[in-house]
């Protein structure tokens, strides 16, 4: 009888020891990975992070994968002389040179058919080269904070001459600074400093909000996005709201909600380039009457993220980390997810009991 117990115990030493073992793995296993949700209103760069992942942790985009995204650059470069021409008439500035007025009417002739074929003949290329080298759409360009334009538009317009070449393939950098809307929920897995990495990318406009909800469940940190070049426009799906306090407002109720309490919040103050250029001439008080600072880089971006810092009601319990952001910058992108992810391990291994 003595000799069944005794085998019986350690029967169960065994189970005790194989249990522990068990749950030390689960643990290690559930500290390698990592569930991160990519919040921020829209056009605040979060897909561009997403591919910046792929161009980082993932060899980046094949020679066909840039080919697919030929059309998406001619629709961007298309849809933004576009907006240029358009806005002229309604702020009424004319052109330097009166042919040109010809030009925009072949550009709204031509623009149709070439964007539902993908493509970009070389009449409408030509036009589109004209109408950006004119003084008076120059002069209206300066004035983009007046209506809809994409951030990319400079970045493509200036470059006519390579993107119209009949052999034009897109570069990783002009896949990144490409504009499609994002909608429903785009997920990205990598693996990086031994760390297994699902990235859910949201839509941001306030239409797709609603869809959020099932992503948020034991996800391991939220990196929310801010375009800090935005505080001087408005919504594209509301013309009366500042784009900068729309970010705010939707920034305090995911800091402040009672389901993120333990969740680690990365704040990226995105589009410093653009915020850099920008901030010279567009004072910061058009968003924050009540700043008082200097209209330069340094204090505008600090008085913006203690704006945000200020949101969170828990500062003792929860902390904010904040990082000054270029999405379309590979170096700057890839230097501070690299110090992203060393905080996501501390946490995770203080979560897992295994720091």
């Amino acid at each position: 009888m003595g000799c069944t117990v005794s085998q019986e115990d350690k029967a169960a030493a065994e189970r005790s020891k194989m249990i522990d073992r068990n749950l030390r793995e689960d643990g290690e296993k559930a500290a390698k990975e990592v569930k991160l949700l990519l919040l921020g209103a829209g056009e605040s760069g979060k897909s561009t992070i997403v591919k910046q992942m792929k161009i980082i942790h993932e060899d980046g985009y094949s020679e066909e994968e840039c080919k697919q995204y030929r059309a998406v650059v001619y629709s961007n470069t298309i849809q933004s002389i576009m907006a240029i021409i358009k806005a002229m008439s309604n702020l009424k500035i004319e052109y330097d040179d009166s042919g040109r007025a010809d030009d925009a009417r072949q550009l709204f002739a031509l623009s149709g058919a070439a964007e539902e074929q993908g493509i970009l003949p070389d009449d409408l290329a030509n036009v589109i080269t004209r109408l950006w080298a004119d003084g008076g759409v120059q002069s209206c360009f300066t004035r983009a904070r007046e209506y809809q334009l994409n951030d990319s538009a400079a970045y493509y317009l200036n470059d006519m001459e390579r993107i119209a070449k009949a052999d034009y393939i897109p570069t990783q950098q002009d896949v990144l600074r490409t504009r499609v809307k994002t909608t429903g929920i785009v997920e990205t897995h990598f693996t990086f400093k031994d760390l297994h990495f699902k990235m859910f990318d949201v839509g941001g406009q306030r239409s797709e909000r609603k869809k959020w909800i099932h992503c948020f469940e034991g996800v391991t940190a939220i990196i929310f996005c801010v375009a800090m070049s935005a505080y001087d426009l408005v919504l594209a799906e509301d013309e009366e709201m500042n784009r900068m306090h729309e970010s705010m407002k939707l920034f305090d109720s995911i800091c402040n909600n009672k389901w993120f309490t333990e969740t680690s919040i990365i704040l990226f103050l995105n589009k410093k380039d653009l915020f850099e250029q920008k901030i010279i001439h567009s004072p910061l008080t058009i968003c924050f009457p009540e700043y008082a600072g200097a209209n330069n880089y340094d204090e505008a971006a600090e008085y913006i993220r203690s704006k945000f810092e200020d949101l969170n009601k828990k500062k003792e319990t929860k902390e904010i980390y904040p990082h000054f952001t270029c999405a379309t910058d590979t170096k700057n992108v890839q230097f501070v997810f690299d110090a992203v992810t060393d905080v996501i391990i501390k946490n995770n291994l203080k979560d897992c009991g295994l720091f």
